[in-house]
């Protein structure tokens, strides 16, 4: 297991992705899930950032474990920000045309379409959101 802590600002995107596209190097991760991985960090690190601590910011917590059989890396994002379960909300209808969706959603639904694996908890005064992706 290897762990990034860091402010949770925007910023910080960049060196969440190559923290874990090192790891991913060292897997052999095939691009496509390591292209799959990069927009669930953008997506889940930037909901962190502008949502968790708003209108301030606070730590954040970037963990990465592999499991061998099957093949998968696990990323958890830790934040102590006010409680927020983004699995809770209700998936988009992408059918819909442009104009007559509501906004947010689409980042989470890629996350969750694209992961094999999603899972949060609200433990300790921490919000802890784990991804799983077979590779």
């Amino acid at each position: 297991m290897q762990e990034l802590n860091l402010e949770a600002v925007v910023a910080n995107i960049p060196a969440v992705t190559d923290f874990v596209n090192a790891i991913l190097e060292e897997l052999d991760c095939p691009i496509k899930a390591r292209l799959q991985i990069d927009v669930a960090i953008d997506e889940l690190f930037s909901n962190i950032a502008q949502y968790a601590y708003a209108p301030g910011t606070g730590p954040a917590t970037v963990r990465v474990e592999t499991e061998q059989e099957p093949r998968a890396v696990i990323l958890t994002f830790i934040d102590r920000g006010v409680p927020y379960d983004p699995l809770a909300a209700e998936d988009p209808d992408i059918t819909a045309p442009a104009e007559e969706r509501s906004l947010g959603g689409l980042g989470v639904f890629l996350v969750k379409k694209t992961m094999d694996d999603v899972h949060y908890e609200y433990r300790e005064g921490r919000n802890i959101l784990r991804i799983l992706k077979r590779i």
